[in-house]
């Protein structure tokens, strides 16, 4: 799908692209007016310069071809140098100085904005994209989309300015030389058409392949210990070498093209000095012209292909970051698949402005009531071709207060039973209802604020581990977070931590262990008090002490509690209120741990190929090996 997404795009360069993103600099109009003024100076002051050599030569001249009288003054002279250089200085030091804050601001609002919808978009957009991709949009092509927007805006002022000018006193000194220079920009015109594809295309190629070697680079620092254990350093490094090889000859090519570019505006740029030394050295001769005038012709084609050069060069740029302005437009103007309707935007606009006690933000009943799967079917995928059916035809009614496990092989469903109610993706046929409204009729807000989530591998953010238990409630005092772990047991373990809670957990939490990772995430769902409590496969990690003592703690807290279990240990399944066996996308079987040992079906099957009997004493370690999130 990535792939796809970066090939689809057009080969020209797209200006409703760039007008969404200079969007983000018409926020900043006084200080782009600033731009604007210091630009048009610079370009003022360059336009003067050989005007004021021009009547220095044509003054020496007559001075000269006198033959006597005072020196002529070049006081005056002197002082319109110093007075233009002053300005230049002048208006450098600024458009230095406001191009830099326009960039820096313009760079941080993207930023800000890219980040923003991504935490709105579904899961499905993850699914299609690797991190390291997401990680090249927000850093490499907002630093460049940035830069293109400020300098590039600065550039095309200034090199505005400049050739309008030296165009207008061309024609004011001498308009037929003046037209005869002017001829060469057609031809100018013609070689950036000549270059613009290409260059464009190789850079999109650059782009992609530098987005790949991005998404390596993630996958292979994350997976750095599994690389290890099997001994994989040697193919993987022949792998991400293929990846530089292939970014090596798409940038010299790239290269090329540009490196032919720029002479290409040079050796047209030498045609127009030549025309101007032949016609205008011969109008000198027959005294025609004056030698200021040819002088200042000379001066004005050589600083003529100054502002063309870098016009091209901005075209060039231009040309390279179309492909991260089409892909950072993408990421911003994405709109979510999974959102509120309208109608329950607008209830939740009128609870804010006329709130009702006793409701929820959607202005919905805040008893969760009882949870109904009602002929749920679901597909990844689906409408995009390649349809990967997971559940079908799923249905089920769970009680308030119930607690139901989910047993099932691979890929049963289980993990997107669970995805579902939470709304992380949506039913591609059937519906489910909380108390006999429809999941979809209240805010996608209040449903996944009632929810909490333990998963088999959590994830916790850099930081203390106080403040990863504390992203559960952030308003929750130091207190209700150590409680909250006591429930779990972890407090004790925690203290002895160098710091205690104030221990530094590190990316991801890799500096805690598997198991004091899981009591972390535990301790962190229960301190959001959801009203719904799923665990998946969370207990897999801990030891048989610690998960007795959870078990024990968890017997509290889920009374009156609904939750779902997806585990792999009989001690966790067999306390359940009810137990769903998932296959193959549906309920083969449903009932109490001994009800579905009576049956002899599918639940006994799972338990028989372990070797083991229904009230063994090694129950606690019972693994279904292939009981794993879907």
């Amino acid at each position: 799908m990535q792939t796809l997404l970066e090939d689809s795009q057009h080969a020209g360069v797209r200006l409703e692209t760039w007008k969404h993103l200079f969007g983000f600099a018409q926020a900043y109009k006084p200080l782009m007016g600033k731009v604007a003024l210091f630009a048009f100076g610079t370009g003022l002051a360059d336009i003067s310069f050989p005007l004021v050599t021009k009547d220095l030569v044509d003054a020496i001249t007559g001075w000269r071809e006198q033959g006597s009288g005072a020196s002529p003054a070049l006081g005056g002279y002197v002082w319109a140098y110093l007075g233009l250089t002053l300005l230049l200085a002048t208006c450098v030091h600024g458009f230095i100085r406001s191009v830099g804050r326009l960039k820096t601001s313009v760079s941080a609002d993207i930023r800000r904005a890219g980040f923003a919808n991504l935490q709105r978009l579904e899961f499905a957009y993850y699914d299609e994209r690797a991190a390291g991709w997401l990680m090249a949009r927000m850093t490499g092509d907002c630093e460049r989309l940035a830069n293109i927007m400020a300098w590039g805006l600065l550039d095309v002022l200034w090199s505005s300015t400049f050739l309008v000018g030296i165009a207008s006193v061309l024609l004011v000194l001498n308009w037929k030389l003046g037209l005869l220079v002017l001829t060469v920009v057609p031809l100018l015109a013609y070689a950036s058409r000549a270059f613009q594809k290409r260059i464009l295309l190789t850079s999109r190629r650059i782009r992609k392949i530098a987005s790949g070697i991005t998404a390596d680079f993630n996958e292979s620092i994350m997976g750095v210990l599994t690389t290890k254990i099997f001994s994989q350093q040697g193919p993987q490094a022949a792998q991400f070498s293929i990846r530089v090889d292939e970014l090596y000859q798409s940038s010299v090519r790239n290269a090329l093209l540009s490196a032919l570019y720029l002479p290409a505006v040079l050796t047209i740029g030498s045609l127009a000095t030549a025309m101007v030394l032949v016609r205008g050295g011969y109008a000198v001769s027959l005294g025609s012209m004056g030698l200021g005038t040819l002088v200042a012709f000379l001066a004005y084609t050589r600083l003529m292909f100054e502002p063309l050069q870098q016009l091209a060069h901005i075209f060039s740029e231009l040309q390279m970051a179309q492909a991260s302005g089409e892909r950072i437009v993408e990421l911003l103007t994405r709109e979510p698949a999974i959102q509120d309707s309208e109608s329950v935007q607008s209830a939740v606009q009128a609870q804010k402005e006329h709130p009702v006690p006793g409701r929820a933000e959607d202005g919905g009943p805040i008893e969760v009531g009882a949870i109904e799967f009602e002929n749920v079917s679901f597909a990844y995928g689906a409408g995009q071709g390649g349809d990967k059916q997971v559940l079908s035809d799923v249905q089920v009614r769970i009680e308030p207060g119930e607690t139901v496990a989910l047993v099932g092989s691979t890929g049963g469903g289980k993990t997107t039973l669970i995805s579902l109610l939470c709304r992380f993706y949506e039913p591609t046929a059937g519906r489910i209802t909380l108390g006999g409204i429809d999941l979809q009729a209240r805010s996608l807000h209040w449903v996944q604020s009632i929810f909490g989530v333990v998963l088999q591998d959590p994830y916790l953010f850099r930081g203390s581990v106080r403040e990863n238990i504390r992203y559960g409630q952030l308003d929750a005092s130091d207190a209700e977070v150590e409680a909250a772990a006591s429930l779990v047991g972890a407090h004790e373990m925690l203290l002895a931590l160098p710091g205690g809670y104030d221990f530094d957990v590190g990316e991801g939490g890799l500096r805690l262990s598997q198991g004091q990772r899981q009591l972390v995430s535990f301790a962190r769902a229960l301190l959001k008090n959801p009203a719904v409590l799923i665990m998946d496969e969370a207990t897999s990690n801990i030891d048989t002490q610690t998960e007795r003592n959870i078990q024990q703690a968890l017997h509290k807290v889920l009374q009156g509690r609904t939750s779902f279990v997806i585990a792999h240990r009989l001690s966790t399944i067999e306390r359940a209120d009810r137990i769903l066996v998932i296959e193959g996308g549906r309920i083969l079987e449903q009932g109490t741990h001994s009800e579905l040992l009576a049956k002899r079906g599918r639940y006994f099957d799972l338990l028989h190929h372990q070797g083991l009997e229904a009230t063994g004493t090694k129950a606690s370690d019972w693994e279904l090996g292939a009981i794993r999130p879907d």
